[in-house]
């Protein structure tokens, strides 16, 4: 049943939000300036969109966000269950953060992570500073700081980015008994994701999937009040669920993180899982040639940014990896800065 006024809030909520975080946006640019940051010099090759190309696309985002309300899809969803003291503490320490951040930046130093315990035993490609963030995704800090720090590079886009995995999720969910049917989140990180997906349907079997623990700690707080999900701690390379024991897979900004190697055996692990006629919905970052007056964008944000693996990512063969292990495509779709992929296990 369609619902204007839900979409209307929805809409309302997302402009809102869209204000709160390019404030913040700008601000952390001033002060990184007040602190002698400077961008790293570098002219992309290829063309970059224009302010107002952005600011179109990140519209359209927002509305494909609050057509999914009226639609029914999912309710007006909250971001995350911090109260506005919490929310107001994340940003006080994000900015607290900065200068230690920016001057590792400057040093091209993003080996802190390697030097907390909770690096022991893991990958070498994971126990990096990605974003040059203190401890990178390992410490309660970097735990309680990356949400906040996400939505204000993107401006309060990486919310309705990842909801538009909800709309091949419902079609996965037609006409089932949610109490039968388990998701699992690849590389669930803060759980923020998951917690909108429990939001949706409160009775489906959640489990969340990732390397660090601290993380998975957020996300279980993010679960205060809500049923509970299972939170695993182990390597996606080694997905320790049965062959064939879930119904759908969700990996959200995973794989531009991870060497081209680990991509493939982590995606050959997601389709063992799945069950037969199961759904991997994907969402990552756009790749080259999606949107090609973005690609200079694309170009230039591991420069910037310690992304080692994302050059790699923008250009793999995404859909030649995906079908070669039996998930067949069903749609491929854009929204703003990120790019969605819906497969189906054969």
């Amino acid at each position: 049943m369609s619902n204007p006024i839900a979409m209307a809030a929805q809409l309302a909520s997302q402009t809102a939000r869209f204000g709160w975080y390019f404030g913040i946006n700008r601000l952390l640019e001033r002060q990184s300036s007040q602190l002698g940051e400077r961008p790293t010099a570098y002219k992309p090759t290829r063309p970059v969109p224009n302010t107002r190309e952005m600011m179109t696309d990140l519209v359209q985002l927002m509305l494909a966000d609050a057509n999914a309300v009226r639609e029914g899809i999912f309710p007006p969803l909250p971001d995350a269950g911090d109260t506005p003291r919490e929310h107001l503490t994340r940003i006080r320490h994000m900015f607290t953060d900065l200068p230690s951040a920016l001057q590792r930046r400057g040093a091209e130093d993003a080996a802190s992570a390697r030097t907390v315990p909770e690096a022991e035993g893991l990958p070498d490609y994971f126990t990096q500073d990605f974003h040059f963030q203190t401890g990178g995704y390992l410490t309660d800090e970097s735990a309680k700081l990356y949400d906040v720090q996400v939505e204000t590079l993107f401006m309060g886009s990486a919310g309705p980015m990842r909801r538009a995995a909800l709309r091949p999720i419902a079609e996965a969910m037609r006409w089932r008994d949610q109490r039968g049917v388990k998701l699992l989140d690849v590389a669930c990180g803060t759980g923020r994701f998951l917690r909108q997906v429990r939001l949706v349907y409160p009775a489906l079997g959640l489990t969340g999937i990732d390397l660090s623990k601290p993380y998975l700690s957020e996300g279980e707080r993010q679960f205060s009040g809500l049923r509970a999900a299972a939170w695993l701690s182990a390597n996606a390379e080694a997905i320790p669920l049965p062959d064939a024991s879930q119904d759908i897979v969700t990996s959200i900004f995973l794989f531009h993180e991870l060497p081209p190697e680990v991509r493939r055996r982590v995606t050959a692990e997601m389709a063992r899982v799945l069950k037969p006629d199961g759904t991997l919905v994907f969402i990552d970052s756009l790749q080259m040639g999606d949107k090609p007056g973005w690609d200079g964008m694309l170009e230039a944000f591991p420069v910037r940014f310690h992304e080692p693996y994302y050059r790699h990512y923008a250009i793999d063969d995404l859909d030649a990896m995906f079908s070669g292990v039996g998930l067949a495509p069903v749609e491929t779709s854009l929204h703003f800065m990120s790019k969605m992929m819906v497969r189906r296990k054969g």
